[in-house]
């Protein structure tokens, strides 16, 4: 990432941060661009002010630590009133999501769901018209029998490969999960194949957020934008 996208994608993260307000339970997003919302969250916690964070992975829970963001476990709220995050992909207009390239998909669904406002900061090379444009669908799956599991996918259209880490070993997730990321030559309708990965034996989670977001900031050359969905 260039300096100037990187200005652009954290002004979109500041934007984003300045939706939170105090007293709020926070849900914490991961991966880079999440990273640095937690950071503008962070340098408000600073000055003074007083929420509680969610976080989606054990990277984001380290990170909100040292800023001194005050964190608690799902299992301690009873919903949690805005998440901030990034996103893969972003279709204009649904605003649905193809998140989990990070592999943190199923704590980010489980915190999406939960939540009364879901944010989503992206630069705008993230945008697409179709989901699966660009990027696989991650698909979280039990790694007992997975190899069976990929069959299953590969019946509905996909084309899963098994993903692995910097050392050419197996990613397992902070779930203890294995991810297929799943290419499909088209996607007609991400609900409808949601509905479908919903149903394979053998899936934990899959990518796609459907119908979960209500803003994404965009940061681009021009600035930054706030995209609300259709309705």
């Amino acid at each position: 990432m260039s300096e100037k996208q990187d200005k652009l994608k954290a002004a979109a993260a500041e934007s984003a941060a300045a939706r939170v307000m105090d007293g709020m339970i926070v849900g914490l997003g991961s991966g880079s661009t999440a990273a640095l919302a937690v950071s503008a969250i962070g340098k408000r916690v600073r000055e003074g002010l007083r929420i509680t964070g969610v976080p989606t992975s054990e990277a984001t829970a380290a990170q909100a630590r040292a800023l001194g963001i005050p964190l608690t476990t799902m299992a301690d709220v009873s919903g949690i009133d805005m998440t901030i995050d990034g996103a893969d992909e972003v279709e204009q207009g649904s605003l649905n999501l193809i998140k989990g390239l990070g592999g943190a998909l199923l704590r980010e669904k489980l915190v999406a769901t939960a939540t009364k406002a879901l944010i989503i900061v992206v630069d705008s090379s993230k945008l697409v018209t179709h989901l699966g444009a660009h990027d696989p669908i991650p698909v979280e799956v039990v790694p007992f029998g997975w190899e069976t599991t990929a069959g299953r996918l590969a019946r509905l259209g996909a084309t899963p490969v098994l993903r692995r880490d910097a050392n050419i070993e197996v990613f397992v997730t902070d779930g203890g999960h294995y991810i297929l990321d799943c290419r499909f030559q088209s996607i007609v309708s991400a609900q409808a194949l949601a509905k479908e990965l919903d149903h394979v034996v053998g899936v934990v989670e899959h990518g796609l957020f459907i119908g979960m977001t209500q803003e994404v900031h965009v940061a681009s050359a021009e600035g930054v934008r706030v995209l609300k969905r259709d309705r």
